[in-house]
């Protein structure tokens, strides 16, 4: 994988199941070694995340058309990933303040698929705010669904809504110069303000980890610890004027 230029996101996600089913054959006796001894894991370092602000993600928001407005509400305001924003369903809303994301659109088969390290039919609810909720029902009210899927294939509504679609309007977006928008931000970025938003209102990491799918809570602890109270660079300021005194 490493020779190939694999990431190191999925050479870790690899190197886990890996780890799991060679430990599980040492404890039952298959393996008189520990196989592992002396393998050095890939070691997953993300780049730091770059976030919008406020006033910046406002104007993004509004720089396209109607479909691109509900996948950046959805991103950074519930903190779906891509796929499972263009899977947004009216049904999906179990209660004034809780959506249910149960499945994305997966890039590679065009289709509805499983959540991200999830099995098929599992689900994970994420609070709902009332501006998103607000953004989803007037979607549906000015566009209508389809078996409740407000996000289709603008040319064959049998069909969910295509990654590129998104994609093309980011990067035109992008390219007319007329969005304040920060030096390297991917479309990804609008998620990133949603972990940003949560852990500077002092909402435990625990709970972000879990609302935001990810596998453990180290990943995001790795990606978005410069955010936490009390971080490295918090600390940093405090020991320096201590220094300074």
């Amino acid at each position: 994988m490493e020779r190939n230029g694999v990431g190191l996101a999925t050479q870790s996600n690899a190197f886990d199941k890996l780890r799991a089913v060679l430990l599980d054959g040492h404890r039952l006796g298959l393996f008189s070694d520990n196989p592992l001894d002396g393998v050095k894991p890939p070691q997953y370092d993300p780049a730091r995340a770059v976030i919008p602000s406020l006033e910046q993600l406002r104007a993004i928001r509004t720089a396209g058309d109607d479909a691109f407005m509900l996948v950046v509400d959805l991103m950074s305001g519930c903190g779906l990933r891509n796929g499972e924003a263009f899977a947004v369903n009216l049904n999906n809303i179990v209660a004034d303040d809780v959506y249910r994301i149960t499945e994305q659109v997966v890039l590679s088969t065009r289709r509805y698929g499983p959540l991200k390290h999830r099995k098929a039919g599992e689900y994970r609810d994420v609070p709902l705010p009332a501006r998103i909720r607000e953004t989803i029902q007037w979607y549906a009210e000015k566009h209508g669904t389809v078996d409740g899927y407000l996000l289709r294939q603008e040319t064959d509504t049998r069909k969910p809504y295509p990654h590129w679609g998104m994609d093309n309007q980011w990067r035109r977006i992008r390219a007319s110069g007329q969005v304040d928008i920060p030096e390297g931000m991917v479309l990804y970025g609008n998620r990133h303000f949603y972990a940003s938003n949560c852990l500077s209102h002092g909402i435990p990491i625990t709970d972000v980890a879990e609302w935001m799918g990810h596998k453990s809570v180290d990943v995001t602890f790795k990606i978005y610890r410069h955010l936490l109270p009390g971080s490295i660079g918090k600390a940093a300021q405090v020991l320096n004027m201590a220094l300074a005194a």
